[in-house]
């Protein structure tokens, strides 16, 4: 018999339908079997304590469930098992919401609507390459995603403040952090749109997050 070589996936999503639907997706898929599904953070993480060489390949985790969320349950997962990859599910793009998903390790976030060929992108990817980001919820140009060639110099005020854009301050807080005006601060966050052609505070994290300059 030839040993079981199927990549292991788990949900966290307290929607029952959804949650069994998306399994009965992942399993039509080749190579690809779910392992088990959690209706909220609490139970998974319990499951994870008492099962602690529980072999798994990708966790989906729905961000907004009751008892334990999705970003509650990251911080834990960042903490305690931060090899655990993790795709973040949700119903909105919430830009809040998902910086604070990738700043806690998340490597890829989908929107619940997504197609199934997309799906499947995502998640080959997260486990194969380790990130999977949609320019819907990056921000950031494809071409410039997956664009390595070009080493762009950043200053060290600019290198600051996207450290600061990485946390939850808003851009008031980051200024006053900074002893800057709130105007100057706007002109850093342009500058830096326009130098690494990102359109959103999400592409910055992402970025950043990508070379390294805050560490998930």
């Amino acid at each position: 018999m030839k040993p079981n070589t199927n990549k292991k996936i788990i949900i966290v999503d307290d929607h029952q339908l959804f949650s069994q639907s998306l399994e009965l997706l992942i399993n039509s898929f080749k190579d690809f079997e779910v392992i088990n599904r959690f209706e909220n953070g609490k139970v998974f993480l319990s499951f994870l304590n008492d099962h602690p060489d529980t072999e798994v390949d990708l966790i989906l985790l729905d961000v907004n469930m009751p008892v334990l969320d999705g970003v509650s349950t990251m911080k834990w997962l960042k903490e305690n098992k931060p090899d655990l990859k993790v795709i973040a599910l949700s119903v909105n793009d919430d830009e809040e919401v998902i910086i604070k998903m990738i700043t806690n390790g998340a490597k890829g976030y989908l929107l619940k609507d997504t197609s199934p060929e997309i799906f499947k992108d995502a998640i080959t990817s997260v486990i194969e390459k380790g990130f999977y980001f949609t320019e819907l919820v990056s921000g950031m140009l494809v071409k410039k995603a997956n664009d390595d060639s070009k080493k762009i110099n950043l200053k060290e005020k600019e290198i600051v403040f996207i450290k600061h854009a990485c946390t939850e301050k808003t851009y008031k807080e980051i200024a006053s952090e900074m002893c800057l005006s709130p105007k100057t601060i706007d002109g850093y966050r342009e500058c830096l749109f326009d130098k690494l052609e990102i359109k959103t505070r999400i592409g910055l994290v992402l970025y950043a997050v990508k070379n390294k300059i805050v560490l998930v």
